[in-house]
């Protein structure tokens, strides 16, 4: 396996468009509210973001394994691991891939920082208030992606929805708008969707080792309820930021991206073997990135037209 594979796998570098698509359209609601665009500052974003998603990525199975949690999933039978398999599977020391993990972090400060130069010192807010939800959402003494009550699923919707768009909206304007908080919520909505569903994945195996996702609180059945609301309210607030101006109302296109997603609810029974909710999880990320890339279209034609 050379050196790009394995930093891809261990990474889960396939998942980084979550990340990649808030900031485009913070950075596209930028240009089309104000006809703004610097290159070299979204570059610095793009690069600073997709190192503190993979960090994400890498911290959490670093502490999962530590914490037990993909070691009882790797032993439980039927349950499905999400996580990288390198520490549980032994592919990799836990020293060589702490050491990737804390670089990735580097990076993203080192972007952090010098944006914060050209911007100003909130970027340094938006990164940094990532960063600890990134590390304490299963590192100690915190750990609240294990205590239920939503705690995690609002650290994702902060994470990958309301500070990469309001964060890259401010690099390219200067100014902190409550327009860039209301774009951001259909992706993260869904983005929090995925990560949601991933949960039923493994949730037996979450429940011996301690982690309480709300899918271990709540039961399966309860928890395939909310699943299914968080897929309207993402779609609900797609509407509301037609309403509301901040996207182009050919955005609504996007909605049609909920369909596949919506017929997949409709083939799960109230209690499902692991396998049954993969197709849950693909279609859930596909929702997420296609609704992203629609919007994302439609702010930029929207931008050219207004600069016509």
């Amino acid at each position: 396996m050379d050196l790009w594979t394995t930093f891809r796998k261990a990474s889960r570098f396939q998942v980084i468009p979550v990340m990649l698509v808030p900031v485009f359209l913070g950075a596209l609601g930028a240009f089309m509210r104000k006809g703004v665009f610097h290159p070299m500052l979204f570059i610095l974003t793009l690069i600073g973001a997709g190192a503190a998603h993979l960090f994400s990525n890498m911290i959490n199975d670093l502490w999962d394994y530590r914490n037990g949690a993909d070691v009882t999933a790797k032993e439980t039978p039927e349950v499905i691991t999400t996580n990288s398999g390198f520490l549980s599977g032994g592919l990799m020391s836990e020293r060589t891939f702490a050491g990737i993990t804390w670089l990735l972090l580097g990076i993203a400060v080192l972007c952090g920082v010098v944006l914060s130069v050209y911007s100003g010192w909130p970027v340094l807010l938006f990164g940094g208030l990532g960063g600890l939800i990134a590390y304490f959402y299963v590192a100690p003494p915190i750990r609240f992606g294990y205590r239920g009550k939503g705690l995690s699923e609002v650290a994702i919707l902060l994470s990958f929805g309301v500070l990469p768009v309001m964060g890259a909206y401010y690099v390219q304007t200067g100014e902190l708008s409550l327009s860039a908080a209301l774009l951001s919520m259909p992706v993260g909505l869904l983005t929090t969707l995925v990560l949601f569903n991933h949960h039923f994945l493994h949730w037996q195996a979450d429940r011996q080792a301690g982690k309480n996702t709300l899918v271990v609180v709540w039961g399966e059945q309860r928890a395939l309820h909310f699943s299914k609301a968080l897929l309207f309210l993402a779609y609900g607030f797609l509407i509301l930021c037609v309403i509301g101006g901040v996207v182009p109302v050919y955005a609504l296109l996007a909605l049609f991206t909920a369909i596949p997603l919506y017929r997949v609810y409709g083939r799960l029974k109230e209690h499902n073997p692991s396998a049954a909710y993969l197709p849950l999880m693909g279609a859930s990320l596909k929702a997420s990135i296609r609704c992203g890339l629609i919007i994302m279209a439609a702010l930029l034609v929207q931008g050219l037209i207004q600069l016509g």
